[in-house]
């Protein structure tokens, strides 16, 4: 079977897997194919503990590649069709084990992710979010192998960077 690979080192058409006369954006000389390098959405929270005069927000620390150990927002990857604001709360679920409360939109920005020997371009998109009251944690350790409230005023650097601008923004959004 001929070698597919999507990302932006694609040799080959994902339709036809006919060779493509460059790297994309191009398309398939032999079907048309248009292939472009497209950013893949996520959706992540900034997590607050309630606390209106110091606030601080939830990390957890990566227990996997890329940059296994490091600290980081909940969130991941949207599905299909699926709309972020939806993605952002069924993240908080699989890797929190609770429903969290989505508030506002906090901003969106371009980043990278290391995914399979490629570097994939992503499109983050963060929301504020809370706890229903009483609702205990659950980290899945197969996604985290810790988690700490840290001030929203005071973070520590993060596993993507776009993960520490969203923080910023999420403290300059409540003034802090």
């Amino acid at each position: 079977m001929t070698p597919r690979t999507y990302g932006p080192d694609a040799a080959f058409c994902p339709r036809c897997a006919a060779p493509l006369p460059s790297a994309p954006p191009t398309a398939c000389g032999a079907c048309g194919y248009a292939l472009f390098v497209n950013a893949r959405p996520t959706a992540s929270l900034v997590l607050l503990d309630g606390d209106p005069v110091a606030p601080r927000f939830l990390a957890l620390r990566r227990a996997s590649e890329p940059r296994s150990g490091l600290w980081e927002t909940p969130g991941g990857f949207c599905d299909g069709w699926e709309h972020p604001e939806a993605a952002a709360i069924r993240e908080g679920r699989e890797e929190l084990g609770v429903e969290v409360i989505l508030g506002d939109f906090v901003g969106m920005y371009v980043g990278s992710y290391d995914y399979q020997r490629e570097t994939l371009p992503v499109l983050d998109i963060f929301y504020l979010a809370t706890l229903p009251v009483g609702a205990e944690i659950r980290i899945d350790p197969t996604e985290s192998s810790e988690m700490t409230w840290f001030p929203l005023a005071d973070p520590p650097t993060l596993a993507f960077e776009t993960m520490d601008a969203a923080v910023r923004a999420a403290a300059r959004q409540l003034m802090i």
